[in-house]
């Protein structure tokens, strides 16, 4: 595996397995790695002959107050890793690589990301559109892979790949989870041991809206009831940045749940900020 830094040398070494006629596999990551990033390296690498896994701390997608400086890094480690689940390439640029002291160009979608966690973060989506569009133009990825813990990201990213015809095909892996139901994620970390005592519980009431919905419930307004009055009792840590039913694909609000249906949340247990998502209707 080679590690490269700079985005010309990653160019031009995707420029050479393209003109040797061997397809690029990307996943695009911010580090820190735990088993549901192993899970898309692993994908990924069974759909191209090359495998190029990024790690950058976007600083463009954290807004004021956030945590950029504090979000947690252990470059080694995450290069083992790296290796370890087949990348060719794992690319590491340094931000002044990647944004120019006079960058002025973004990437939007929006109408998806005005909601959910646009509600909080509301230059979030567009400093990771841009990003990864960078990516993509960089690597002239055939196929990239992305979560489904991140469900609105990867929709918005769906959109901009097919508003702006981007060549790359984008491929969506289950969220990989603790034992208890609880989604990996990097900012676990963050947590005390009595938030993480509670954390469960975000994807079991999740759990209680779908059985809810699948048993005949259709109000989003009640569906949504259910699972705050559930939290109320057993999340008493939790604070709630959003609970939203949304179209899986728009990012639309629904009222009634009469088609494809997606509850998504975002729970703040004390420095971490934890999101999850469950289809209600598929």
């Amino acid at each position: 595996m080679q590690i490269l830094t700079n985005p010309q040398e990653l160019a031009a070494k995707c420029r050479a397995w393209h003109a040797q006629g061997e397809d690029i596999a990307l996943v695009p990551t911010m580090g820190y790695y735990h088993a549901g990033h192993e899970d898309l390296m692993v994908h990924a690498r069974g759909l191209a002959k090359r495998l190029v896994v990024s790690l950058f701390v976007n600083p463009a997608q954290f807004g004021p107050g956030e945590d950029l400086e504090a979000y947690p890094r252990n470059a080694e480690r995450d290069a083992a890793i790296a290796e370890s689940r087949g990348a060719d390439v794992l690319f590491m640029p340094e931000p002044g690589s990647m944004y120019a002291p006079d960058h002025a160009t973004w990437v939007e979608v929006p109408e998806l990301a005005k909601g959910l966690c646009g509600q909080s973060r509301p230059i979030h989506f567009r400093g990771v559109c841009t990003v990864v569009l960078k990516l993509f133009m960089l690597t002239r990825a055939d196929v990239a892979v992305f979560g489904q813990k991140d469900w609105q990201q990867q929709a918005i990213i769906r959109r901009m790949v097919r508003d702006l015809n981007v060549p790359t095909r984008i491929e969506a892996r289950p969220t990989v989870r603790e034992a208890d139901g609880l989604a990996l994620s990097s900012r676990n970390v963050y947590m005390t041991a009595a938030e993480r005592a509670q954390a469960p519980e975000i994807r079991a009431a999740l759990l209680y809206a779908q059985k809810l919905a699948q048993e005949g419930e259709t109000s989003a307004a009640l569906l949504r009831e259910a699972v705050l009055r559930r939290w109320a009792e057993r999340l008493p840590l939790g604070r709630l940045d959003y609970l939203s039913i949304v179209h899986p694909e728009s990012m639309a609000q629904l009222n009634e749940v009469n088609g494809p249906a997606l509850m998504a949340c975002a729970v703040r247990m004390g420095k971490a900020r934890l999101i999850d998502n469950i289809l209600l209707r598929s």
